[in-house]
């Protein structure tokens, strides 16, 4: 029997914890507008925490009064205790810091409501606030800190040095000499082509940009490695049906994917090329949303290969690829132990997902097309 659970906000933190997400406990997305229904006599809910005495929540700043007050109600009502008692009566752990990363769209769990409003004073509070306010006060019964001051993940005893002088403002020149030799393109430093550099992740603001960053770094080692790059095309549908006028085609395989639920219109894969996944397959498979992987093999019907140039971007040797089948990505870190059949060890077939956006098309159609479409 099952006496601790342990819950985290994100997928990549609950694998690394033997635990499960918070949202997939609630059998619900982020962005699901339909909470878990929670009715007393529920027998599987029940079941679920009949024998739990302790909840470990790791990652603690990015969980939110809101998403707190969700489990308080759901542990309560489980183990038919009075909603009074906080989380039933199970002992709750919290591990992280309160002030790393904030929750999305959600009240910090050091929310002070005891500031003044920015609300009008007459406007009476809400369902969602009146819970966060019960939550908040539960945060505050807590008891019992421990605080952890051995650091346990940098091993380079000059950088942990230099970490601590930062923490207390202490910092010197030598410190600023050694953040130095973190920067590329410093006298003594390599260029992004050089290791460990080029392979590095790179943070940028805009989703054009990174494209753009992923793209030259594709076609560069496609080039090096001798590889044919390999485009997968959008099939981009109205109300279920095909899209046929190439004007319309070419401006939305161009949109941002800002602006597609982040669904680009043209995806490049070269063989041997580092991926990441971004949506969780299966938590305790290791196959989460932020866990790298290397894409070894795309799976299309044979019928879908063109070679017509789309945009001028690719090389001119360029496959089209327009009805993909699945994607084999070879991921080191997941636990499937045993080989899928006529598949390599860690090889896993990622298949195609489709998205439902929307668009203005007289933003994106020129003006003369606009007027014909009328």
């Amino acid at each position: 029997m099952q006496m601790m659970r342990k819950l985290v906000p994100t997928g990549l933190a609950a694998a690394e914890i033997d635990g499960m997400t918070i949202h997939s406990f609630l059998d619900e997305q982020r962005n699901s507008r339909k909470p878990r229904t929670i009715k007393p006599g529920d027998s599987k809910l029940e079941k679920e925490w009949r024998s739990v005495e302790y909840l470990l929540i790791d990652e603690m700043s990015m969980v939110g009064l809101t998403l707190l007050a969700k489990l308080n109600r759901i542990i309560s009502t489980a183990k038919h205790v009075d909603p009074q008692v906080p989380f039933g009566s199970v002992n709750i752990i919290f591990f992280g810091d309160y002030l790393q990363y904030r929750p999305v769209y959600d009240a910090p769990l050091h929310t002070d409501f005891s500031l003044p409003s920015k609300k009008k004073s007459s406007k009476l509070s809400t369902e969602k606030e009146i819970q966060q306010r019960v939550v908040r006060s539960l945060i505050l019964q807590i008891n019992c800190v421990v605080k952890l001051t051995q650091q346990m993940r940098t091993k380079d005893s000059r950088y942990l040095q230099l970490l601590e002088c930062l923490r207390h403002r202490q910092c010197d020149y030598d410190d600023y000499e050694l953040l130095l030799t973190q920067v590329v393109g410093q006298p003594s430093e390599g260029s992004l082509c050089d290791s460990p550099w080029n392979k590095a992740p790179v943070l940028v603001f805009r989703n054009e940009v990174r494209t753009q960053l992923n793209n030259k770094a594709a076609i560069h080692n496609a080039a090096q490695l001798g590889h044919v790059p390999i485009v997968c095309v959008a099939q981009d549908t109205c109300n279920g049906k095909p899209i046929e006028d190439p004007i319309l085609i070419k401006k939305l395989l161009e949109l941002s994917d800002s602006k597609t639920e982040h669904l680009p219109g043209l995806l490049l894969f070269v063989p041997g090329m580092p991926v990441i996944l971004t949506q969780n397959i299966a938590i305790e498979l290791r196959l989460i949303n932020g866990i790298n992987g290397i894409f070894r093999q795309l799976v299309y019907q044979a019928d879908s290969v063109s070679t017509d140039v789309l945009p001028e971007i690719f090389p001119k040797n360029t496959q089209y690829i327009h009805r993909p089948l699945y994607a084999l990505i070879e991921i080191a870190k997941s636990k499937i132990e045993s080989n899928l059949e006529e598949l390599q060890p860690k090889l896993v077939p990622i298949p195609v997902i489709e998205q439902t956006f929307r668009v203005d098309v007289s933003d994106i159609l020129p003006k003369d097309k606009k007027q014909k479409s009328n």
